[in-house]
């Protein structure tokens, strides 16, 4: 790889892609990223500006994350890359019996014990810098003033109008819906009732939202509506759990991502594969490659949903054996040997999740951000009184299998799709990237990387390439701009196909930011969806 090429080709706008001197934030909101900004202009570290611009998404991106959500995240601390481990919890009542199907995706028996503000709190007060309260004001003050409905929020809510309408109170349609319909583009959409909870969680601390009045009125507002979620359940702060990351090398680079529960293993396997090819051979064809790259991604899959892994209770087979470069080069060369031949497709369920994710860094230290609150705008179920929406985190168990390792019990943890992740370029960190978009994350993630390394693309560039992901029952969901050659190809495989927009939402959202040779530092927001990168 063209370090010097890579960097020198960047075309920085000032709004999508921004180059900075001393430190860098790329979220999925315009007030977030400024909120990050802000925090560095206060003397805040990396870790600091990522819980502010996290807090702030909370407000302003409220279809993708919030503090009814959980949040899973990487820290490069100067010294070490730690994985924080921040799964929400089943709640104590809640058993596969007492959740029926329509339960897992609207209302409030739909939702896990909330972990963000837990797992904010936590990494803030080990490693941030500034007092709390400082890092709670950006959000505080968008919730309080209110910020702009954009397209993509107006377009999602008219989507979501049903769903909202399926949850008998109501409660989510009053906090986020205009008079029981979507706002309009341009609306300024104000959150009072949520800017009073955060102006106390700032003042008392993120405990007080687990063990003081925000517990009694969530418990109360659950036993109304037949929800799950009890005081008992929050008093029991889901703190996160700090674990070793997943560790991987593509072409000289290493690669820390999420262990179990998240899906850091299928990011990382997926370029151990690709990693066994050589970048001539790979991109010598380009059908060859596109046809080679599909079945990694279901190769990927298959590892992942066939050794589902729980490292609370399940650590029989180690991540290292999981991720042995020589297991991949074998299987690799498997593929390339049969994928000449139709390959059996079978139907599989496809994910429609989503969520949030945001990058930081600065001279020294690096954050890689994921959170959500599951689908779009969560359970669509909202906590009276508190402004925020509950998630639907229970639809992410295993309600069949007793075996499984993420079968529904009292307290257990859902199974996640984030991957957020560090690269490593000469044991410094170079660049910090994530992306929502549920199971096609890491596939995502993959495409951007190869198109950087490989083939010397600016990141600016890398994120506008046309992307492709399949199912694992081989269902090909491609923008409509990608090569038609490939897909007529990939049609007369067999392959099930699912055209998108030509810059699809449902192919995922990538926020990353890069350091350069000279220390300087270019950060880029994904051209799909309405983030923004800047700095200082």
């Amino acid at each position: 790889m063209d370090l010097k090429r890579v960097e020198n080709a960047f075309q920085p706008d000032g709004i999508k892609f921004f180059e900075a001197g001393n430190c860098i934030v790329s979220t999925a909101f315009p007030d977030a990223t400024q909120a990050g900004v802000e925090i560095f202009r206060q003397g805040g570290n990396a870790v600091d500006a990522a819980v502010a611009s996290a807090l702030s998404l909370a407000v302003c991106e409220p279809q993708g994350s919030g503090i009814g959500g959980q949040t899973m995240m990487l820290i490069y601390t100067g010294k070490k890359v730690v994985a924080i481990d921040g799964s929400s919890r089943a709640p104590s009542l809640a058993h596969v019996s007492a959740i029926y199907e329509e339960d897992k995706s609207v209302g409030y028996r739909a939702t896990t014990v909330p972990s963000t503000l837990a797992v904010l709190g936590y990494v803030h007060k080990k490693y941030g810098k500034l007092p709390w309260p400082a890092v709670v004001e950006p959000a505080i003050r968008i919730a309080y003033e209110g910020y702009k409905i954009t397209e993509l929020q107006h377009r999602l809510q008219k989507r979501e109008l049903e769903n909202f309408r399926k949850v008998p109170s109501f409660s989510g349609g009053k906090y986020f819906l205009k008079d029981g319909k979507p706002y309009n583009v341009g609306d300024i959409f104000k959150q009072h009732d949520l800017a009073k909870l955060l102006e106390d969680i700032a003042r008392y601390g993120f405990e007080y939202f687990y063990r003081d009045e925000p517990a009694k009125i969530i418990d109360a507002d659950m036993r109304e509506n037949g929800g799950l979620l009890r005081y008992d359940d929050l008093a029991l702060i889901p703190l996160p759990i700090e674990r070793k990351p997943v560790v991987g090398r593509f072409r000289g680079l290493k690669i820390y991502s999420m262990p179990p529960p998240g899906a850091g293993r299928p990011l990382i396997y997926s370029l151990l594969m690709l990693d066994a090819v050589s970048p001539k051979e790979l991109h010598q064809n380009k059908i060859k490659k596109v046809h080679l790259l599909i079945e990694i991604i279901r190769e990927a899959l298959l590892e992942r949903t066939g050794r589902p892994y729980d490292p609370n209770f399940y650590p029989q087979i180690s991540p290292e054996r999981m991720l042995s470069p020589k297991f991949a080069s074998r299987k690799v060369k498997e593929i390339a040997k049969s994928i000449d031949f139709h390959l059996p497709i079978h139907e599989t369920y496809d994910e429609y999740t989503e969520t949030t994710h945001l990058s930081v860094m600065d001279r020294n230290m690096a954050v890689s951000l994921t959170q959500s609150i599951e689908r779009v705008y969560g359970s669509k179920a909202a906590a009276e009184g508190l402004g925020f929406l509950y998630n639907n985190y229970l639809m992410d168990f295993e309600y069949n299998n007793p075996e499984h390792p993420y079968y529904l019990r009292p307290n257990s943890v859902p199974w996640a799709t984030v991957s957020p992740s560090i690269i490593f370029l000469n044991d410094e960190p170079w660049l910090v990237m994530g992306s929502p978009g549920s199971e096609r994350i890491f596939s995502v993630l993959t495409q951007f990387l190869m198109h950087i390394v490989d083939e010397e693309m600016s990141i600016d560039k890398a994120v506008k390439q046309p992307r492709i992901h399949s199912s694992l029952g081989g269902l090909v969901s491609y923008e409509d701009r990608f090569d038609t050659e490939i897909i007529d190809y990939l049609w007369r495989e067999g392959y099930r196909l699912d055209k998108r927009e030509p810059y699809s939402f449902y192919l995922g959202s990538i926020h990353a930011v890069l350091r350069k040779r000279d220390g300087g530092f270019q950060g880029v927001a994904d051209v799909r969806r309405d983030g923004t990168a800047g700095g200082l």
